[in-house]
């Protein structure tokens, strides 16, 4: 791992990475809007990255070499799943217009999010490397 390569980093990159996966996904489901039989898709990411730190907070402790490591946050990685909980038109589609667009909407202030906290830790590795001189 490299010096800018810390956890919080690799955390935010694979946040980035999931949400232009979830981009990806969603305009797919536009698409496929009025397809006969198409099922929507989602992106599992922040669930699984909260129950990995959950995991990595445990009382549990690795005190030999042959036990089983501890997943670590960096390891969690952004899965595409069908969803098959929402109702289905007679058609068989699943795909909901106004649900889509709200989760376009929700993707790109988290996407924001992430790039914004990705900038904030390149200038404070800036301001570092500078010595303190903007």
């Amino acid at each position: 791992m490299s010096i800018f390569r810390d956890h919080t980093t690799s955390e935010i990159l694979k946040g980035l990475d999931a949400a232009s996966m979830r981009q990806q996904v969603t305009a797919n489901n536009l698409a496929n809007l009025n397809t006969p039989g198409f099922e929507r898709s989602d992106v599992s990411f922040e669930n699984q990255l909260a129950k990995a730190r959950s995991e990595l907070n445990s009382p549990l402790a690795r005190t030999h070499e042959k036990h089983f490591p501890q997943k670590s946050p960096g390891d969690v990685e952004p899965k595409i799943k069908k969803d098959t909980t929402t109702t289905r038109r007679i058609d068989g589609n699943n795909v909901d217009l106004e649900r889509e667009m709200l989760n376009m909407v929700s993707n790109q202030l988290r996407y924001n999010a992430y790039t914004q906290q990705l900038n904030t830790r390149f200038d404070n590795w800036r301001f570092v490397i500078n010595e303190g001189r903007r």
